[in-house]
C-alpha cells in the first residue's frame, strides 16, 4: 500500500534524526564516512532512478554542474563537520548546534539574497543564539561536553545555511538529478583528500561496522533522500518547514532516553528557543 507524502516525509526525517546514534558505532574517520556516504547514497540514486526507468536530465546537469558540484563538495565537507560535531559532544548537543542554520541563513540574507533584516528576524535570531549559549553549557560547570562539539556543530551549520542559498541559483534541474550530482561530487572530491591525510584507507572495521556504514550510506542518505524529494511536491512548504523539525526532536530523544547523554533543564529551555526561533524564521522567509 502506497503511504502518503505527509508520513513519507516525516520518515525521512526521523530517519535523518537517527544518523548520529549510528556514527556512535562505525570505526570510520568522519572524512572516510562522509566520503562512503556521498558514494553509496549516489549509487543507490541511480539504482532508484534505473528502477523507476528515468535517466539523469544530462543538459540540465551540464549546465547546473558549476554551483551542483561546488554545492556537493561543501555538502562533503558539512557532513565531515557534522560527524566530528557527533564524536566530541552529545548528539542532541551537535543536533541542535546543527540547526542553527536558519539563523546563518538570516543573518546572511540582506547580503547574498539581498532581503531585508526585520525586527522579528532579529528577534529569532537573538533567542536562537541566546538558545546556544545555554545548550552548549558554557555557563554551567559540567558544559554539554566538549566544546569542541559544539564549534563542530556551529561550523556544519555555517555551511549547509551555505548550501541552502547557493541551491537558490541552481536553476532548471530535478532535486533528484541535482542530489544525485551534490552526492557523487561529495564523495569523489574527498578521495584524494584522505589519500593525502590518512593515506590508503582500511575498511577492517567488522561486520558490524560494515552493517551500520551500509546503513548510514543507503538508509540515511540514499532512501531517506527519495523520501524527501519524493513527497515535496504535494506538500506545502510550510508543512514542511514544520514537520523538519521532526529530526532534531528525533535526535534529541534517542540522545537522552538511548545513549542517556546529560541535558539539563537549562538546556532544554535552550534547545526550544533554538527550535522555535529557527521555525519562526522560516515562516517569515515563506
Amino acid at each position: 500500500m502506497k503511504i502518503s507524502a505527509r508520513a513519507e516525509l516525516a520518515l525521512s526525517m526521523i530517519i535523518f534524526g537517527t544518523i548520529g546514534i549510528f556514527r556512535r558505532y562505525i570505526p570510520l574517520s568522519s572524512s572516510m564516512l562522509a566520503c562512503v556516504r556521498g558514494l553509496i547514497g549516489s549509487l543507490f540514486l541511480l539504482a532508484f532512478m534505473a528502477f523507476k526507468k528515468r535517466r539523469p536530465d544530462a543538459a540540465a546537469i551540464r549546465k547546473n554542474a558549476p554551483l551542483t558540484v561546488l554545492s556537493g563538495v561543501m555538502i562533503g565537507v558539512n557532513w565531515i563537520l557534522l560527524f566530528e560535531a557527533y564524536r566530541y559532544t552529545s548528539v542532541a548537543v551537535a543536533t541542535l548546534c546543527y540547526y542553527m542554520q536558519p539563523v546563518f541563513v538570516i543573518l546572511a540574507s540582506p547580503f547574498v539574497m539581498k532581503e531585508k533584516l526585520t525586527v522579528k528576524k532579529l528577534a529569532c535570531t537573538a533567542a536562537a543564539l541566546f538558545g546556544m549559549v545555554l545548550v552548549s553549557g558554557v555557563l554551567s560547570e559540567s558544559g554539554a561536553g566538549d566544546i569542541r562539539g559544539v564549534i563542530f556543530g556551529l561550523l556544519a551549520a555555517v555551511l549547509y545555511a551555505s548550501v541552502i542559498m547557493l541551491n537558490k541559483f541552481i536553476k532548471g534541474i530535478d532535486a533528484i538529478d541535482r542530489t544525485l550530482v551534490q552526492m557523487a561530487s561529495a564523495g569523489l572530491v574527498l578521495i584524494p583528500y584522505i589519500l593525502a591525510t590518512e593515506g590508503l584507507p582500511s575498511f577492517d572495521i567488522g561486520a558490524f561496522g560494515l552493517v551500520m556504514t551500509l546503513i548510514a550510506g543507503i538508509v540515511h542518505t540514499g532512501i531517506a533522500y527519495v523520501l524527501y524529494f519524493g513527497s515535496m511536491e504535494s506538500i506545502p512548504v510550510q508543512t514542511i518547514a514544520i514537520m523538519s523539525y521532526l529530526d532534531p526532536v528525533v535526535a534529541l530523544l534517542l540522545s537522552v532516553f538511548l545513549l542517556r547523554e546529560p541535558f539539563g533543564i537549562a538546556q532544554l529551555a535552550g534547545a526550544l528557543m533554538i527550535l522555535g526561533a529557527g521555525y519562526l524564521a522560516e515562516r517569515q522567509q515563506d
